[in-house]
């Protein structure tokens, strides 16, 4: 008995991944599974609503956001099962294309919230005639030079740059997702200083705009200047700037911190898990008519 508690105690203090491993785990599991469940749920009503809806600047950047979701979506089951077993053995190629699934997802849906925030800001903010310069036919092109920098970007900079230096070398392939080494170079550190203070900056103003709009609409509809419809439209924008805040904000707040703290990599990556649940935003654009005809 003693032997064996012995060699669990060494274990334990040569491979860092099993410490304190069943709340961490238990703790993402759970995360992404609702995730999942929810996201893909969210996502079919969401394209049963488009495909009724006439095509604006909005719509194509929900569009987007879905395509975001959906990518990210398919790899969650693989994150689900590295968890669920604690071993990584499908190869390190797939773990860092997994692994990098999550930053693009992460930082892709944020860019269209951002489009879908500010479009309705506008529809606010300026006049009809003045939205009507926006061409759709720019938007699509737009999404398509996103997206194609994206498809290209990103595989290259997983082969050439992602998951080089490893956290422990006692992990023989079996752990995945540990690649907190990669940020700890002066040109990296920087990028991400200003990449999460350009998110924290950019979610606290659009939140805050957002709030004040349906501050005055509120006024307004207390005064009969102002109708419903409006005023709903504008309370399910709150909603998803919200959302987006609270999914976003505090990843990036702690990761200032983390950046010098590489120690604290799980801590990061529970943070981390809480940003894919922006894939409940949309939720926000659900509402009684898609019930009524899902369900009856």
């Amino acid at each position: 008995m003693n032997n064996t508690e012995t060699r669990t105690a060494m274990e334990n203090t040569t491979n860092p991944h099993s410490l304190h491993a069943f709340g961490y785990r238990t703790i993402l599991l759970s995360i992404y599974c609702i995730v999942l469940v929810c996201g893909t749920v969210c996502l079919s009503l969401t394209m049963h609503i488009l495909k009724s809806s006439s095509t604006s600047i909005t719509s194509i950047a929900v569009l987007n956001l879905i395509f975001a979701h959906f990518i990210f979506l398919v790899t969650v089951p693989f994150r689900i099962y590295y968890y669920a077993t604690d071993k990584w053995t499908l190869g390190a190629g797939l773990c860092k294309v997994v692994s990098s699934m999550i930053h693009t997802h992460m930082y892709m849906s944020f860019m269209f919230c951002v489009v879908i925030l500010i479009m309705r800001l506008m529809n606010f903010y300026l006049k009809s005639n003045q939205l009507a310069s926006f061409n759709k036919i720019k938007a699509f092109l737009f999404s398509f030079m996103v997206w194609i920098v994206g498809l290209i970007v990103v595989p290259l900079t997983i082969h050439y740059c992602y998951g080089k230096k490893k956290d422990s070398p006692h992990d023989n392939g079996a752990v995945c997702f540990n690649f907190g080494k990669n940020i700890q170079d002066l040109d990296a550190k920087v990028f991400n200083y200003i990449v999460s203070s350009l998110i924290i900056l950019v979610a606290t103003v659009l939140m805050a705009l957002q709030a004040h709009v349906v501050w005055v609409l509120h006024g307004r509809r207390r005064q009969g200047c102002s109708s419903q419809q409006d005023f709903g439209t504008q309370v399910k924008s709150l909603c998803f700037a919200l959302i987006m805040f609270l999914c976003f904000v505090p990843y990036h707040v702690f990761r200032l911190y983390y950046l010098e703290n590489i120690e604290l990599q799980q801590i990061n990556e529970v943070f981390l898990s809480v940003t894919t649940l922006n894939c409940l935003d949309m939720l926000t654009l659900l509402g009684k008519r898609t019930c009524y005809t899902c369900f009856y």
